[in-house]
């Protein structure tokens, strides 16, 4: 196959949503149609001890939800399909903003019941801001919930989006019988019977033909006539280029616990999902067809094994193909790097790939070279941008538990943390440090992680900090810096790149600070 046709048949999408709308189960529901994995395992059942596919880490089988964004691959219909499955707990959307610069485009998955919630709006936003294009999928349709139509005016209002629906429901709950494809103009009735690996469907082009009554009941029959006209009248018809800018968002509803709805889905998002796109670095637009290889880091895992000390750093390709044994310049450090044993992943397997190519993720070993942010090229010097820290919400000190564990413990922060876990401030003071983090449920993770993958222990104090503003060097030369520097040192930090950080304790002190030092400027997130 020819190195065009390869990048053409790529998706690489990620799935965004608010906790427990139910994106790991669809993510598994996607992995079976791809015949990835046998059976999926439900992530909410005790009864199987297995647990979802693509939920590694212990924490995560505890509590049942996604912390660390995972990687899948399969292949359906000769696309080679990626997927990155986010975490949806908001102490952990910044994985999920960088999860973003990775994509190629979205599907949103929003809870019939629940209908669109907070952390949705969040992560939306992102998308919109870089005009991701965007599938909505509403879940659930097996439980009782809120009615069709209300929830797309929701969608439209709460997200600002403008959608159109490719399928709809008939009925739902207890009187859900199915869903009428409006992509593909026929009907897939429900059983109810998840077991049953893939539902047939009816074709009905005329949905004034006698046939649909017999089917599902001459009442449902006349609401979804009355249904499907209203939608016709009200929602403009799919349009592939607008989808594709980011202005039109398609809609299919389902249940993906019962499997019901997904391969409507996948097989719409084939067919219109964008193809690996052009990126825009600081110093051009790099075009997927181009045949010198450029990618970058988005996020990096530490210990995927515990036996071995190993981090995985994962690297999106932007362009060209990317090979094994191959040297290439790490822009960053300046110097060429090989590797030997470069990850590809489908379902829960990692399989070491000779070639790999642009709009897939490669998985590097690394030890200790990689930050988040960083490219890697064939020789041309180029940064792609867009990956933030963001001021984090919570600070508190960490201290060491156990003076014999002092070295593990400061390794384990140091590997956590260019992980992206959250972020590390040393005081210039006393050279105590700090951790702050978006969420609180983070801290938990991380005295986990610290205690189960480097045996150290760790405690926590409370530290009462605002927003930590990275300050500009610009002025760094003049008497005002000087005098600031010397004031406020108390309340002075580096980050793990060693810029100068300063933690405001409250909203009055940041803004009193500004007024008293006009000349310096202050940034909430650490990309200026």
């Amino acid at each position: 196959m020819s190195f065009l046709k390869e990048i053409q048949r790529r998706r690489t999408f990620g799935i965004i949503s608010h906790p427990d709308a139910g994106k790991t189960t669809l993510t598994e529901k996607l992995l079976l149609f791809g015949g990835a994995i046998q059976e999926a395992g439900a992530v909410k059942s005790n009864k199987i001890k297995k647990g979802a596919t693509s939920d590694f880490m212990e924490i995560e089988r505890q509590r049942g939800i996604s912390v660390a964004t995972s990687v899948l691959a399969f292949e359906y219909n000769g696309i080679k399909i990626n997927i990155l499955d986010t975490p949806g707990h908001k102490d952990f959307a910044e994985d999920t903003f960088r999860t973003l610069t990775a994509v190629d485009s979205v599907i949103v998955v929003i809870d019939v019941a629940k209908g669109v919630e907070e952390q949705t709006e969040k992560l939306v936003e992102v998308c919109r801001m870089r005009n991701i294009p965007m599938i909505v999928f509403i879940n659930k349709m097996d439980r009782e919930g809120k009615d069709a139509f209300d929830l797309l005016d929701e969608v439209e209002q709460k997200l600002g989006l403008s959608v159109t629906p490719l399928s709809f429901p008939i009925g739902m709950g207890y009187d859900f019988k199915g869903i009428y494809n409006i992509w593909e103009k026929n009907i897939n009735l429900f059983s109810g019977d998840s077991r049953k690996n893939i539902e047939e469907t009816i074709e009905i082009s005329d949905l004034n033909a006698p046939e649909l009554t017999k089917l599902i009941g001459e009442k449902a029959a006349n609401t979804l006539r009355e249904e499907i006209e209203l939608v016709e009248g009200i929602y403009p018809p799919f349009d592939k280029e607008a989808y594709l800018n980011g202005q039109l968002q398609p809609v299919f509803f389902g249940s993906a616990l019962n499997n019901f709805g997904v391969r409507e889905l996948l097989d719409c998002f084939i067919e219109i999902a964008p193809k690996p796109r052009p990126k825009q670095s600081e110093e051009r637009l790099v075009k997927p067809d181009e045949d010198k290889f450029t990618g970058f880091v988005f996020k990096i895992h530490a210990n995927m094994d515990p036996n071995h000390r190993d981090r995985l750093a994962f690297v999106k390709i932007v362009s060209g193909t990317f090979e094994r044994n191959k040297p290439y310049l790490h822009v960053r450090h300046g110097k060429k790097l090989k590797f030997s044993s470069p990850n590809a992943f489908f379902a829960e397997k990692k399989e070491i790939v000779d070639i790999s190519y642009a709009g897939d993720i490669v998985g590097l070993h690394d030890t200790g070279n990689f930050k988040i942010g960083d490219t890697l090229t064939e020789g041309e010097v180029i940064n792609y941008k867009g990956v933030p820290s963001f001021s984090p919400e919570h600070f508190r000190y960490i201290n060491n538990a156990d003076p014999l564990k002092s070295k593990q413990l400061f390794k384990g922060i140091d590997q956590l943390m260019d992980e992206g876990v959250a972020q590390l401030f040393t005081l210039e003071l006393n050279g105590r440090k700090v951790i702050g983090t978006v969420g609180a449920l983070q801290y938990e993770v991380i005295q986990y992680r610290l205690e189960h993958e480097y045996g150290a222990k760790c405690t926590y104090e409370n530290l009462n900090v605002y927003k930590a503003c990275w300050v500009d060097p610009k002025n760094s030369k003049t008497e005002e810096y000087k005098e600031f520097i010397r004031v406020k040192q108390r309340f002075l930090a580096k980050d793990k790149q060693n810029q100068l950080v300063f933690l405001a304790d409250s909203p009055f002190s940041l803004e009193m600070t500004q007024q008293k030092y006009p000349s310096i400027k202050f940034h909430f997130t650490s990309e200026f």
